[in-house]
Order: C-alpha cells, then structure tokens, then sequence
C-alpha cells in the first residue's frame, strides 16, 4: 500500500497511522503526563495509546513511504499554528474550487458535440484528435494515481473530473464512429478500472499487488506515449515514426521488470516508481508548447481559439499553486505553473499580440497572475516563518532532490 511506512520495529508493536490533522491535534490538545514526584527517577512512559509512533525513540530516526512522498513531509510540527492550520485548510479549498473553471472548459466543447451527434453532423466531430483525447485522459489517470498516493483528495477529485469529462468526450467521438470501436472498448476497461482502483486504493481496501500492477501499467503507458506524442508535434519536419513510442515502450518496460525482481537499488526503485507521476505531468506540460507550435505555424487559426478558455486554464491550473507549494511538492508545482504561465498565460499573450483580444482584457490577466503568485510565495512564507518567499522557493527545489 502506498500509505504504509516501511521500517523495521520490535514485535508486537502496533505502528498508529494518524493523520496530518490528527498529529497536530495530539501535538497541541492532547493531555500531558504529570511529572513523577521524585526529580531523581525518570518520568513513567506514555501509554501506547498516547504515542504518535509505537516506535522505540532513536536519534535521527526517519520514517519513509515507499514510492511516495508523505503528504507533508517538509513540515516541521514545532512551527504549527493556528495561521498555519487555517493555510493548509485555505490551499485544500482552493485546490477543489479547481474543478468549476476545468468544468466550464470542458462543457462547451461536451455540448457542441452534443448538437452535432442530434443533427447527425458527424463529420465535424473528426475534427476532435481521439489520439490526443487519449493522451489527455491517460494523463489525468495517472496523476489521479499519483494524489490518491498522496492523500490529496481535492487534486484527486480534479483529476477524476478530467478522466470523466475527456470520457465523455471519447464516448462522444465513438459514437461518431470517429474513434475506432475496438480502441473505445479497451479505453472504457481502462478507464472504469482506472476510477475503481484509485478510490478504493484511497481508502485502503486494496490489494497491494493489485495496486503495484496498476502502478506498472501507468508507468508503461505514459512513458510510452510521451516520447511519441513530442515526435509526433513537428511532423512533417520530422518523418513520421512509431519508432519513439516504441523505443520507449521497451526501456520502461526493462525498467519495471527490473524494478519489480529486486535487480535496481532502492534509488532505483523509487525513481521508476515516480515515473508515471512525471510523465503524466510532463504530458500536460507539452500541451502548451504543441499549442505555440501551433500558433507559430499557423497564425490566422489563433482567431478560432477562445480567451475565455485560455483564462479558465489560466485560473484553474492557478489556483493549485498555493497547495502545491505548500505541501513542498516539486512535481505538482512544476506542472501547475508550467500550464499557467504558458498554456494559459502564454496563449493569451499570443492573442493580444495578434490584436485579438483588448489591451485592457490582457493587461489585466497580467497584473491577476503577476499578484496571484505573489500572493502565493508570501503567505506560505509567513505560515512557515520565513524571511522571504525565496526561502520557500529554495524549500520546494531541495526538498525535491531528499
């Protein structure tokens, strides 16, 4: 199970999993052993009940989660407070409200296709790449594997809501007959199986091994297909190949096969078990730079792209920095700000460039962003007690390479 911590400890001992909120409940409002009557002699010992750990106290004793990080592994619990609490339920929120801008982006396009599949307008529906609506959707499942790891539920629900609304959009395509039958049915299996591991996993009724070759399968998957998909980008500059898919298929299959028969260290171990998480999040991140190409050498089509559903992308993708960099996750943070400073921002800017949209409309999605990350770095600051937001900048990158 991702959420079980992997250390060795005497028998009989019950290791107590606690919640990050629970851990701070007990750190501030538990009750306190009185002291013994002879200064002399040592204080009696907590009952088992009353311990964070039923651990054996040891110095520099660490405990880690195999194949993910802890949900808040960087925290220090001496800092915590009431600011701090009332951040951390801040950025949980703000990570949920996510869902209403990705939602609003999806449903224009759900109901145009709608239209088109009751008018038997058909044809227009081949215009939607099912391939890419498949690498999207291969995405938002494999980062939904990474957050239930994670314990992150409102991310976890973002990513569910990604999975069923590009779902709909797949159905949609199939009943076109855009995308072929047999592709439909093996991405419908994925799919359902996908959504019924993650949340079963979530609450920890799940079988390990089930669990691990779900983590392959991903693994697989996503780094396969991102090699192909960049390749794929600048064709017809480049000729057009499935050798990079391919390529990559057999490396991270070498790499999990060794992984999983003990042939890597444990560096090793980890490092495939936290392919898919980056893959997926590298996935989302070359979306903007296949739009730009795009934009470059096709200008004039910049006039059929909305700058309603760039500031959705914008927003939506802004509003889980906060909790990223909160909880000192370098992935998270990298593809959140990738996707709003150049999908969102990036493709606004190319509007406003082409006089499609206002100089108001744009310079105020600059001075909203320019201040929604200011905002950003200098709360997490002063929840944490630093000097400077950089400091927390330099928390979030050395805490990436532990």
């Amino acid at each position: 199970m991702a959420n079980t911590f992997y250390a060795s400890s005497p028998p009989r001992l019950q290791i107590q999993h606690l919640s990050q909120h629970q851990q701070h409940k007990y750190l501030t409002s538990s009750p306190r052993p009185r002291p013994h009557p002879n200064p002399t002699s040592s204080p009696r010992p907590l009952p088992t009940q009353y311990r964070l750990f039923a651990f054996p106290r040891r110095p520099n004793f660490n405990l880690y989660a195999r194949h993910s990080d802890p949900p808040h592994g960087s925290v220090n619990f001496g800092r915590r407070n009431e600011r701090y609490e009332q951040w951390d339920s801040l950025t949980s929120k703000l990570s949920g409200a996510a869902n209403f801008p990705f939602l609003l982006l999806q449903m224009p396009q759900i109901l145009l296709n709608a239209t088109n599949l009751m008018s038997a307008n058909h044809t227009a529906l081949f215009a939607i790449p099912w391939l890419g609506m498949l690498t999207s959707l291969l995405g938002n499942l494999s980062l939904l594997s990474y957050f239930a790891k994670k314990r992150e539920k409102e991310a976890m629900l973002v990513q569910a809501l990604g999975v069923i609304s590009t779902y709909v959009v797949i159905l949609q395509l199939a009943l076109a007959q855009s995308m072929p039958f047999p592709y439909f049915l093996a991405t419908s299996l994925v799919v359902l199986s996908g959504l019924f591991l993650n949340f079963i996993n979530y609450f920890g009724i799940l079988n390990a091994q089930i669990w691990r070759f779900w983590e392959d399968f991903i693994t697989i998957g996503g780094l396969s297909v991102l090699p192909q998909i960049m390749w794929s980008t600048f064709v017809p500059y480049l000729p057009n190949s499935i050798l990079p898919g391919a390529l990559s298929f057999l490396i991270a299959l070498l790499a999990v096969t060794m992984a999983r028969s003990g042939k890597l260290s444990e560096k090793g171990v980890q490092f495939v078990g936290g392919i898919s998480g980056w893959t997926a999040t590298l996935l989302f991140m070359w979306m903007p730079v296949s739009q730009m190409w795009t934009n470059f050498l096709n200008p004039e089509n910049m006039k059929g792209l909305s700058a309603f559903s760039m500031l959705l992308a914008m927003l939506g993708n802004g509003l889980m920095l906060p909790r990223a960099l909160f909880i000192r996750d370098f992935m998270w943070f990298t593809g959140s700000t990738w996707a709003t400073i150049f999908y969102g921002y990036g493709n606004l800017a190319c509007l406003f460039l082409l006089n499609i949209i206002s100089k108001e409309f744009f310079l105020a999605a600059t001075v909203g962003l320019v201040s929604w990350i200011g905002m950003t770095f200098w709360r997490d600051s002063v929840v944490h007690g630093h000097n400077s937001p950089l400091v927390s900048l330099g928390d979030l990158v050395s805490g990436s390479r532990k």
